[in-house]
């Protein structure tokens, strides 16, 4: 078993129109200009996931349909229910049960759990600023992902 990789996304930017569920809530311009921008700057970074786990809220998956644009390439892609409704623990237990055939993976979901999940496994200090939307952290992984508990932030970047 080799180190591990967790990229953790917080969707992009998502527009309130009244009436809309708020599963439902698409993203805004600027939205998909981040997630796009986002995919490019993993790919500068040459983090490219073996998997995706992605909320099935819309803006969740509207970003990460960008970001794999902007990535150029294209992973499975799993959308879990737990990245929607769950707080950051509850993640941290989906995230255990990747398959140790996964290198690097990505989580595309919602705050507060993904801004607590890279202070959880980073210990913050980078992040205690905020987590806004479009914001991803690079987070490598010392452990298999069944034992997933700390690793050191190598990228934090906010659009």
């Amino acid at each position: 078993m080799g180190a591990r990789t967790l990229v953790v996304l917080r969707h992009a930017q998502a527009a309130d129109p009244p009436g809309t569920p708020d599963a439902e809530r698409p993203l805004t311009g600027r939205g998909e200009r981040d997630a796009r921008d986002a995919g490019a700057a993993l790919r500068g970074e040459k983090v490219v996931p073996d998997l995706v786990l992605c909320s099935p809220a819309l803006r969740t998956r509207q970003t990460t349909a960008l970001v794999l644009d902007g990535l150029g390439e294209s992973p499975p892609v799993a959308y879990e229910r737990a990245l929607w409704d769950n707080d950051a623990e509850g993640v941290l237990d989906l995230l255990r049960l990747t398959g140790e055939e996964t290198g690097t993976l990505l989580v595309v979901g919602h705050n507060p759990s993904m801004h607590q999940i890279v202070l959880d496994l980073t210990g913050g200090r980078e992040t205690y600023d905020g987590f806004p939307p479009g914001a991803f952290a690079v987070i490598d992984v010392a452990s298999g992902w069944e034992s997933l508990a700390e690793g050191s932030l190598r990228v934090l970047r906010r659009p």
